[in-house]
């Protein structure tokens, strides 16, 4: 197997993911221009994906081909909602009402870096120098391209941004345990009840809800910035595993920027150019990662979209579909072998040091 083939798709998605994101926050300064309450825009967000998403899954439905979640995976999706829909949003906003702009933007940047670190420490993900370079490279970029130079501090303001941005982080960390399940259902969860949460917080301090117009703009810039993004993420974490994801996620800042020279005429800044060399830097040396040894797939059972390729070979029973790519739930038996791989579903082994 060439490791162009094992690349895949994975970073393609993940940067696709960021570019979603990343876009978001552009053009949600255009709805906050007009008048728009912060918090209720970010229910309005929230509730954007996860109604659009839940339209999309019905309209699909039952010809997704992608595994549902199951009882099983309720303490774990329970768990992102808490981390990632309703403690980080809570806790940003809480920060940013005590914090200056330009300290907000580059804590903010911590959630990258609390992502992969979990990843790494945590969950045992692998991680080389040439990784470790490339990712904080990325790190970098955004870190220079977030200063706006001022005031920073650490106050309470600051304190909440960053549990926030841990938040985040343990919510993407927790996200690659359903990465096996259909994306779309997991994302309308998560965005229909941080959607709910944020419209009860935003309604009680006095929010009132904008024109129509105003709303339907909010909805569809969260079902791409938020929705369409987060599918695009949990695709990325299954094929790539969280810290790799995490890493290429963290160019969202980037490409949001980049966006605004043209929505707000900006002019193209030495600081703007830097971060991009750092980022562009960081992202080569991700994509030319050669990670090859000999590994072992231990016995497991479970549910996922998947072809019949050399880590699916299983037999099928009568009630298993017909036809590729298929989703059934399969048993894997144990191998030995050797080629280049990612921390994807079927990659997630310890290695020696």
């Amino acid at each position: 197997m060439t490791r162009t083939a094992t690349l895949g798709p994975g970073p393609a998605m993940a940067l696709g993911s960021a570019a979603l994101f990343g876009a978001s926050t552009p053009l949600a300064k255009l709805l906050l221009g007009d008048g728009v309450d912060p918090w209720l825009l970010a229910c309005l967000l929230y509730l954007g994906s996860g109604v659009g998403l839940g339209l999309t899954r019905l309209a699909r439905w039952p010809a997704g081909g992608e595994a549902p979640l199951r009882g099983r995976d309720a303490p774990w999706l329970a768990l992102v909602v808490l981390a990632g829909g309703i403690a980080g949003p809570v806790l940003l906003m809480l920060g940013l009402a005590h914090t200056p702009a330009s300290t907000a933007a580059l804590l903010l940047n911590v959630e990258g870096l609390a992502t992969m670190a979990i990843a790494w420490i945590v969950f045992r993900e692998n991680v080389d120098r040439r990784l470790m370079a490339g990712a904080l490279a990325i790190l970098a970029g955004a870190a220079i391209l977030s200063w706006r130079g001022g005031p920073a501090g650490v106050g309470v303001g600051a304190l909440a941004i960053v549990g926030a941005c841990l938040a985040w982080g343990v919510d993407n960390n927790l996200t690659r345990k359903l990465s096996s399940a259909d994306p779309v259902q997991i994302a309308a969860i998560k965005g229909l009840a941080a959607g709910a949460v944020n419209l009860a917080l935003a309604l009680g301090r006095g929010a009132h809800l904008p024109a129509p117009d105003r709303i339907l703009a909010a909805g569809l810039v969260g079902f791409f910035g938020y929705g369409v993004s987060l599918v695009l993420f949990v695709l990325a974490l299954r094929r790539l595993g969280t810290a790799r994801t995490g890493a290429y996620f963290s160019t969202a800042p980037f490409l949001g920027a980049a966006l605004s020279l043209a929505l707000f005429t900006e002019p193209l800044t030495l600081q703007l150019a830097a971060a991009a060399a750092l980022m562009g830097l960081g992202v080569w040396l991700h994509l030319s990662e050669r990670h090859d040894h000999e590994h072992v797939h231990e016995p497991i059972v479970h549910e996922h979209r998947h072809v019949h390729d050399e880590h699916h070979r299983h037999d099928h029973g009568g009630n298993d579909p017909p036809g590729e790519p298929h989703t059934h739930r399969h048993s894997h038996a144990p191998l030995r072998h050797k080629h280049p791989h990612y921390p994807d579903l079927h990659h997630r082994h310890d290695h020696a040091h």
